[in-house]
Parts: structure tokens; sequence; C-alpha cells
């Protein structure tokens, strides 16, 4: 049996976000029914890359039923509600307001089944003076300062995937779990409100109390990292690169001893502490790279690996597809079997499966069907 077996999930998502959320909730077993406007979830479209369809709705919509309904439509409305009678969770990321004004509030909700458990996903949340600000990721980015502090010294730049979603996807999830705990002691549901922009903001907090209580600004470094030296990329001679992390001075001394070959340099003046060497980095990243240039990186990851330095190879998507240390996951999409990375967590020794991917409206009849005339829950049941 699952952890999450009997848990009925009723998700209208479209996006990242929710879908994210809802997602890691059928991985943990639970029924998850994915509610979707007439056309279908948008994200359907962004591509057709992976067997016809978007790899982005691949990616988080493993697992789920799919109903499509418009619920300005009175019968669809009602079959909704017939889902929400008998839910556990309700997710939404539809924009504040929007479901109130399709006729659905919290309230009546919470009237209609008192262990339902709400969480509810928008831009900036329901209060305050940008809750009807549009929000997409990359503008999530900027209005949070993180494009501020990523990029390089020419130019701020969008981190390559959607960051902020997944940031309030798993805030969502991890509160939502936090929620079905709860219910078990106090026996009724909660109303959750999750934010993108509160999501990434609370991962800015680094930046964020470093700049407002030691008024040091953060500087955008690429691939450099702003207090600890050396600690960056380097290129070898074939064209790639490696990074390489120095946090201490016993691994300093390493890499000067057994890969640069010159133990006086762990001495030298201006370079012995990381203070040192973040005050002269152009002078110590230099000679670093001056040694990397001559050798592969393949030769490099052998020296650095036997010194016991931390390293990375700078991947590229050939890198990524054939890194050794990948799990995998097959999920089923469009009638054939895709590979996609492994989620994070593993529960060692349990096998897990992952549910199909399903088409628009895959079980649209079945679940009018089912829940037309669903009652509702009462507390306690």
């Amino acid at each position: 049996m699952s952890d999450l077996d009997g848990i009925l999930v009723i998700s209208l998502e479209h996006a990242v976000a929710a879908p994210y959320a809802s997602c890691k909730l059928a991985d943990a077993g639970a029924r998850v029914i994915k509610v979707e406007r007439p056309e279908g979830d948008f994200a359907r479209n962004y591509d057709q890359l992976v067997n016809g369809a978007s790899a982005y709705f691949v990616w988080i919509n493993r697992g789920k039923e799919s109903i499509c309904l418009d619920l300005r439509k009175a019968d669809d409305l009602h079959v909704f509600k017939g889902m929400l009678a008998r839910a556990d969770v309700f997710i939404q990321n539809l924009a504040p307001g929007a479901l109130e004004r399709l006729g659905v509030s919290i309230d009546e909700l919470q009237r209609l089944n008192p262990q339902l458990i709400v969480c509810s996903i928008s831009g900036y949340g329901s209060d305050g003076p940008s809750r009807d600000q549009k929000a997409y990721d990359l503008l999530i980015q900027a209005e949070t300062g993180l494009s501020a502090i990523n990029g390089t010294e020419h130019g701020p730049a969008r981190v390559g995937v959607s960051v902020c979603d997944i940031a309030a996807g798993m805030t969502a999830y991890q509160a939502i779990l936090q929620a079905l705990l709860g219910r078990q002691k106090a026996g009724r549901g909660r109303v959750i409100e999750v934010s993108l922009f509160h999501a990434m903001a609370d991962w800015m907090n680094v930046p964020y109390l470093q700049y407002r209580y030691g008024n040091k600004k953060p500087e955008r470094m690429g691939l450099k990292h702003p207090t600890i030296a050396p600690y960056g990329v380097f290129s070898c001679s074939d064209g790639k690169e490696i990074l390489i992390s120095i946090q201490n001075e016993r691994e300093w001394g390493r890499l000067c001893e057994t890969v640069l070959k010159a133990p006086e340099l762990a001495k030298k003046d201006g370079w012995q502490t990381n203070s040192d060497r973040v005050l002269n980095r152009d002078a110590v990243d230099g000679r670093i790279a001056e040694f990397f240039a001559t050798i592969t990186r393949d030769e490099a990851v052998a020296l650095v690996d036997d010194a016991g330095i931390a390293f990375g190879r700078l991947s590229d998507l050939d890198d990524l597809i054939s890194h050794p240390q990948h799990r995998l996951i097959s999920v089923r999409v469009n009638g054939d079997d895709v590979e996609l990375l492994a989620p994070g967590a593993a529960v060692i020794g349990q096998d897990e499966t992952f549910g199909p991917v399903p088409s628009k409206g895959q079980h649209t009849d079945r679940l009018r069907d089912e829940f037309a005339a669903a009652p509702s829950r009462v507390a306690g049941e």
C-alpha cells in the first residue's frame, strides 16, 4: 500500500507550480484528478518534443486522471463541487478571486467538506498591493531579486529552469503533507496559501540578511563563488571545463602540492587564507587556470579526485544524458515509454511505479458519472 493510498486530490491546475505539487502527491500514492479547461492545460502546448507531448507536461503530470470541465456551465460546476465534497485535498492556481467569480468560495467548501485541505497557489498571494499582478517564473525571478544576483559582471541572467514555479510547488507539497498530519490530530482541514513570490523570497534570505544587516551587496559572479576562492570554473586543453571548490586551508595545501605540484603557493603572501585569496582572486585563479589549460578535463578530474578536492564537470546536455549517476524512471506517454530523471528522494528497498501521463480529458466521461451525485463529507467521517 502506498503512503497516500485512499487520499483524493482534486487539482484545478495549469502550467507548473500546482501540477508539480499534485504530481508529488500522485507519486506518493494519492488519487489525483486533474481538472482542465475545455481546451486543456496550456502547458500541453509548450512544445511537442516528447512523443508528440510537451516536455513540461510530461515532467509533472504522470499518474493523474484528466477531466475537462467548463466551470462557467452549471452542469460542469455541479460535477466539480461533487468532487470537492469527497476530496481530501483541493489545489488550485487560478488568479486571486477567480474561483469565487466562478461561484466557489473557500468558506463554502469548508462547510461542504470540513476535512478538506485547500491549497491556493498564486503569483503574489491574496493580499497586498501586488495581488493582481500577473506572475510568470522569469518575472518572479526578477521581482524577488534573484535575477540581480544571478548572472555575470556583464549583467543579470535567468536561471535556466522554472525555479520559482518549482519552489512554489515544493512549498505547497510540504504544506499539504503537514496539513494531512495535522488533520489526523484535529479532525479538520485547513486553508493554505502559497505564492511564487513568497516561496522564492524565502530562498533569498541569505542575500537579504547579508545586505539588510551587513550592508553587503552580492555581486554577480557567474561561475565563481562570491566569498570563497578558489571556487569556480577552469577551462581544460580539450575545451571542456571543470569546477573546483576549496573549502579550507588543508584542501588549499593539497591542491597546491598534489595537483599543481607547487607546494610553495600555499604559503605565498596574500594566498594563505581564504580571505587573502578572495582579495587576490584574479591572480590565484590565473595561476590555476594556467595549469588546467595544459591537461584534458578527464586528466584534471583524475588529479583532483585523487587529491580529495571537490569538483564538478560543467556538463552540457550530452553529458547530462550520459551521466553515470542517474536514476531513471519510466512513464507512459502517448502509448510509448519515456525515460525521465527520477525524483530526488528514493525510498530504499521499495519499488516505485509511476502512472501514465493522461491525454486531455481522457477520464472525463467516467469521472462525470462518478461525481455527478457525490454526497458531502461530514466532520469525523
